[in-house]
């Protein structure tokens, strides 16, 4: 048997661990330069607060109602992710947890017995909520798409479920598949969901019918086959251990207002490198490749520029490197290719590319020790800047003002990552 567990509303839940007032009351989460609603709790949901549309369009209705609003605040989510994943870690052991994405993770029951199944997961809910205080659902099956079909069954009727679903007999999983529509299936998308619905197969029982011949053919050939397998309870999608070391490090962000002049753009970009960089290092890797790209704001009335909608670039070095300073001149340099005078820009991003381990790389005996102590500069670099945060040092470069930094209007503390943020209680 395979669990999954999920958080409840996470991003509303992090901030409300550290606001017991807004218990109960409703909440909404800003997505980055706080432009659509990416996140909403229960209550909100009641009051008709759309996912995912603009926060301007929705302003009134929050504001009419006295809805909580929030902007993105990733480094208390990443830790209290981190907490809640480290809980499971620690109750069921660090081979059996494979984590999904920042609010689910996948849990391995194989040797838990059938019969202590839900008091398993009725454990687990308990300690995570009470260690943590972030509330969670947990779905137990065969396999992990059934797996799913639990949890999002669980989470639809909490009080009945009480947030724990174990489908662990023939009917069981026979009746949760006929109260899943077919779009509703981890793995299926929207376009797939319409076609399948076109055949009339509605719900996921229906789909679980259908033979593998016809998965084949009509459901992405080995990927449908083996959807097909695990709605039958033929566990084909199995634990996996967690990607180390990425293949690709990317850092993008929203300008706060629409940006014109290159010297912006190069301190934006120059940030961005910097914060890669940073990434790179702490998996001990070097890259040789480094990519940047600008958005361009839309602009209707004016064709006479020589871009689209994105521009980008990209510099090979001659060999990788983790060397912040040897990152940015390259990425500075592609902006006065990419840049264009006359024109705003609203995002851009950089992508550090070819990777390979930074032990791989060899010395330049032509400049005995020179690299070897601008790696020691780097480590004393972010070290400083881990322990004081908020870029203690930085490279002159990246500026001081940044008047492009993107907005955040209704940022809470970071109440877990900064001890002049702690939480105060009188």
């Amino acid at each position: 048997m395979v669990a999954i567990v999920d958080c409840n509303s996470f991003y509303t839940s992090c901030e409300r661990i550290f606001r017991p007032d807004l218990e109960e009351k409703p909440i909404i989460v800003l997505s980055n330069n706080d432009g659509c609603i990416i996140a909403r709790n229960d209550e909100a949901k009641a009051m008709g607060v759309g996912m995912a549309g603009p926060y301007f369009k929705a302003k009134k209705l929050i504001e009419d109602n006295g809805i909580t609003t929030f902007s993105s605040n990733y480094n208390l989510y990443g830790n209290m992710s981190w907490r809640v994943m480290e809980t499971l870690r620690m109750l069921m052991g660090e081979e059996n947890v494979e984590v999904y994405s920042v609010d689910e993770c996948f849990i391995n029951m194989e040797k838990i017995p059938k019969k202590q199944l839900h008091s398993t997961a009725l454990d687990l809910k308990q300690t995570v909520e009470m260690w943590t205080g972030i509330k969670v659902s947990i779905g137990v099956a065969p396999t992990k798409v059934l797996s799913k079909v639990a949890n999002r069954l669980a989470k639809k009727n909490k009080i009945n479920t009480n947030c724990i679903l174990v489908l662990d007999t023939p009917l069981k999983i026979e009746q949760a598949l006929k109260n899943t529509k077919v779009e509703d299936i981890w793995g299926v998308g929207g376009q797939y969901a319409a076609k399948l619905k076109a055949k009339n197969i509605i719900t996921a029982y229906d789909l679980s019918k259908k033979d593998l011949f016809w998965a084949r053919k009509n459901l992405g050939g080995v990927v449908g086959e083996r959807l097909i397998y695990e709605l039958k309870g033929d566990r084909r999608i199995f634990l996996e251990n967690p990607l180390v070391e990425k293949q690709m490090i990317a850092t993008t962000r929203m300008f706060g207002n629409p940006v014109s002049d290159i010297k912006s753009i190069k301190e934006a970009i120059a940030t961005y490198t910097t914060r890669a960089a940073e990434k790179l290092r702490r998996q001990h890797g070097a890259a040789k490749t480094i990519s940047v790209f600008v958005v361009p704001k839309e602009q209707t009335t004016n064709t006479r520029f020589r871009h689209g909608t994105s521009i980008g670039g990209h510099f090979t070095l001659q060999k990788a490197t983790s060397l912040t300073n040897e990152l940015i001149k390259p990425a500075v340099d592609l902006v006065d290719k990419l840049f264009e005078s006359g024109r705003s820009y609203k995002k851009a991003g950089v992508m550090l590319s070819g990777l390979v381990a930074d032990s791989s790389i060899q010395g330049n005996l032509f400049i005995p020790h020179s690299t070897n102590c601008q790696r020691l500069l780097m480590s004393m670099i972010d070290n400083v800047n881990f322990s004081m945060r908020d870029d203690v040092l930085k490279f002159a470069v990246s500026g001081t003002t940044r008047n492009w930094k993107m907005q955040q209007n209704f940022h809470s503390p970071r109440y877990t990552t900064r001890w002049d943020e702690l939480r105060e209680i009188q």
